[in-house]
């Protein structure tokens, strides 16, 4: 459609604004169609998604240490806003050529496929979202310019005749060679005298219903992508739950400190951090899932959640940690997991000599290399179901995810997995190693000041300081504190059920008024203290004593 004649009549900010509606219709409609079909195939979460695994390592750490557990949801929002900026282009260039917008939509539309396709979880359905999306926007491009197009053309005025004294004078007002137009919309003068009327009404008016089907589309396809909630799942497995085979011991009683402030022993659900590469949370139904484990096995073994359920279960304190966790960062925490022996399902499979790897996949794609011999030496290496006493919630593996004790999660705690390749570390490398981070990554000895937190005033005089300290599968014999340099005291330990969790300690110290440096370091049961040496997470976890300053007075 060309409209060299007429599009370039609509002012540069309607033709922006018509852009971003057409834009937000596609999305819109898209996320609808996703709605309809898989929540995952939304344009929106697999260009985040494809950008996420296209990422590098540095920019997600960067993302990671500035946002938090919010980091998909800024990347979310910098997708739409950059959306937004673009489809406001697209409709610039569409005052020239409405052809040449609806290219660009058609453009936008093929990277959604490509990103929705590529996924490693995509269906046969999964390129419809971003087409339908596509030519939905297009199309409310070319209505949202034809409305802001003059209804008529105005005609030239006739050229005057020379009087003949037969018409008495009016007192008219002399004409002005165009006819009038409606009150409240601009005049646009071409070449010659001809005007044409931009109708700003009628665009505003397309505009308003463009955001309107946009809004109730994304909507309603989120709420039709509810449709794989797993919520009522949870419920029927908390029902059917047997009760542990092995239980664990009750948490002795000196496990907890008490002090306000001071992390508790135990980490509830909703406060256990979550890192993972995942936009929207896998909804798996428990009733359709299965375990695959193949490879260098003897006998091939596929596991149903009912046979997952059929065996034995063991629970086990267990403290996860995140590679990513900076020294004195949050993402450690303590949980009662309860789930199958991994190293039992294992030796039904029966291990071939030569290999070393668990190649652990996620529901959403992402891999997981855990050694094997870890897995099989005896720790609590579990194919979890449940969590502090519940079903797993859905953001942390539901229905089955991996504990492993002793090693970071990027190469242990696989959520929402699905198969399980008996392998070798140099025939195949998983998600994290192949941009760039260790492929065998046992959790460091370290330790973290809970009291106060940095920055902190406190009375001078006795001030309780406070923390945890963890080395996973080695266990914590010593904590030290240290202020402004002098020496090193030891702290309190509490007691623990084994050496796979976390450790409380506190020491009370009395601070003179005034700013202090306050440091911790622990000393893990084989003897190592953890090094003053400060490193960055990647490749293998960072290092170094964690201090705060704090004013006393």
């Amino acid at each position: 459609m060309n409209t060299n004649a007429n599009g370039a009549r609509v002012p540069a900010w309607a033709a922006g604004l018509a852009g971003v509606t057409a834009g937000a219709v596609a999305l819109g409609v898209a996320e609808l169609v996703a709605g309809l079909t898989t929540a995952g195939a939304s344009p929106v979460v697999a260009v985040g998604g494809a950008m996420v695994d296209r990422t590098p390592a540095a920019v997600k750490e960067w993302a990671i240490r500035t946002f938090g557990e919010n980091d998909k949801t800024i990347l979310v929002i910098g997708i739409v806003v950059v959306a937004a900026l673009i489809a406001a282009g697209l409709g610039l260039v569409a005052r020239w050529r409405v052809g040449y917008g609806m290219a660009g939509l058609a453009v936008f539309g093929v990277v959604g496929i490509i990103a929705a396709v590529s996924r490693p979880d995509s269906g046969p359905l999964d390129f419809l979202p971003s087409m339908i999306g596509a030519a939905a926007g297009a199309w409310a491009l070319v209505l949202l310019f034809r409305r802001a197009e003059p209804s008529s053309r105005a005609e030239p005025h006739p050229r005057a005749e020379p009087s003949t004294g037969a018409e008495p004078s009016t007192g008219a007002e002399p004409s002005t060679g165009a006819e009038p137009h409606p009150r409240g919309e601009p005049t646009i003068r071409r070449a010659g005298a001809d005007l044409h009327t931009f109708d700003r009404r009628k665009l505003l008016t397309g505009v308003a219903v463009g955001a309107g089907v946009a809004g109730a589309g994304a909507v309603t396809g989120r709420l039709l992508g509810r449709r794989g909630d797993v919520t009522m799942a949870r419920r029927d497995v908390a029902r059917m739950l047997p009760r542990p085979t092995i239980a664990a011991k009750p948490l002795p009683a000196g496990a907890d400190l008490h002090i306000r402030g001071l992390s508790p022993f135990v980490t509830p659900n909703y406060e256990f951090y979550r890192v993972d590469t995942a936009l929207v949370v896998p909804g798996v139904d428990p009733r359709s899932w299965t375990l695959k484990i193949h490879g260098m096995v003897d006998r091939p073994v596929e596991l149903t959640f009912a046979d997952l359920l059929r065996r034995p279960l063991v629970e086990a304190d267990v403290t996860l940690t995140c590679v990513s966790n900076d020294v004195g960062g949050p993402y450690v925490g303590n949980a009662r997991w309860l789930g199958a022996r991994l190293a039992d399902v294992l030796r039904e499979a029966g291990i071939r000599r030569g290999a070393d790897m668990l190649l652990s996949v996620s529901r959403d794609g992402w891999t997981s290399g855990t050694p094997v011999d870890v897995v099989m030496d005896g720790r609590e290496a579990l194919l979890a179901v449940a969590m502090n006493g519940e079903v797993l919630p859905a953001a942390h593996g539901f229905p089955v995810r991996q504990v492993v004790p002793g090693l970071y999660g990027y190469v242990s705690a696989t959520k929402w997995v699905t198969e399980i390749k008996v392998t070798r570390f140099d025939e195949d490398t998983a998600y994290w190693t192949t941009r760039g981070w260790s492929a065998r990554a046992p959790i460091k000895t370290e330790s973290r000041i809970d009291v106060p937190r940095e920055g902190d005033r406190v009375p001078a005089g006795r001030t309780t300081v406070a923390g945890v300290a963890w080395a996973q599968h080695r266990g914590v014999d010593a904590v030290e504190v240290q202020v402004d340099g002098g020496e090193w005291r030891r702290a309190r330990l509490a007691e623990v059920p084994g050496p796979d969790t976390w450790r409380q300690w506190s020491i009370d110290w009395d601070l003179a008024p005034g700013g202090h440096t306050i440091a911790v370091r622990a000393t893990d049961a084989a003897g190592y203290t953890q090094t003053p040496n400060v490193a960055p997470p990647a490749p293998d976890g960072a290092t170094g004593y964690h201090s705060i300053m704090v004013r006393a007075g």
